[in-house]
């Protein structure tokens, strides 16, 4: 009897925000199953309502054979944007998924504009020998990285839903959010910036600067 290949989908939530970790998720299944995913609703989690994607997240829990999780803390990313790129951390992050997972074949979403590059760091990486595929817009190709997406993304929003219960109401935490460069100004003028703040960005540099020029108010 064939044994079908064991088909893994890797995913992220979180790349962009200026506050909170980014969560990188991978599920495994038999060559196949797919299908079962899609007749769940598995799709991408961002054409998902956050409703839906709750009710979704236990039907796939129980097609998939198995799961990682990695939480990437604001922290960590601070100290290692010295030494490498964003594309670079998630890439390593998604080789130790795929040596957890240890797939036939690891199906993931290329954040990096040449897909073939990111594969290649992904490959590097891991000691697993997986077939590794990287193409952009994977959640709308492989069903396994859609549902992959769900998890990481119900387990970021789970996790800024504690953040804000700790640290206050730091709107969206996209650099974008009027709201979210708010709270970063006060914790700056404070002298207190929450570990959860992504220092390294671009939205934290320019609060600090206006605030060492006594500038204040309009965004």
């Amino acid at each position: 009897m064939q044994v079908m290949k064991l088909i893994a989908g890797l995913d992220e939530a979180g790349r962009g925000p200026v506050i909170g970790p980014m969560v990188i998720a991978g599920v495994s299944m038999r060559e196949g199953s797919e299908r079962e995913l899609l007749r769940v609703g598995v799709k991408d989690s961002k054409k998902l309502s956050a409703k839906r994607r709750n009710e979704i997240l236990p039907k796939i829990m129980e097609r998939v054979e198995n799961y990682h999780i990695e939480v990437v803390e604001a922290e960590f990313i601070d100290r290692s944007r010295g030494e490498m790129n964003l594309n670079q951390i998630e890439a390593d992050t998604m080789a130790r998924i795929i040596d957890r997972l240890w797939p036939d074949v690891a199906q993931i979403g290329s954040v990096d504009v040449n897909p073939e590059r990111f594969r290649a760091a992904i490959s590097r990486g891991a000691l697993a020998k997986s077939e590794i595929v990287s193409v952009h817009h994977a959640e709308d190709k492989f069903p396994a990285v859609a549902a992959a997406s769900i998890l990481a993304k119900t387990t970021r929003d789970r996790i800024i839903d504690e953040l804000r219960y700790r640290w206050g109401d730091f709107g969206s935490g996209y650099p974008s959010d009027p709201k979210t460069k708010q709270y970063i100004l006060d914790a700056v003028v404070s002298g207190e910036l929450p570990p959860i703040v992504r220092r390294t960005w671009i939205t934290v540099s320019e609060v600090v600067q206006r605030t060492r020029q006594n500038v204040s108010g309009d965004w």
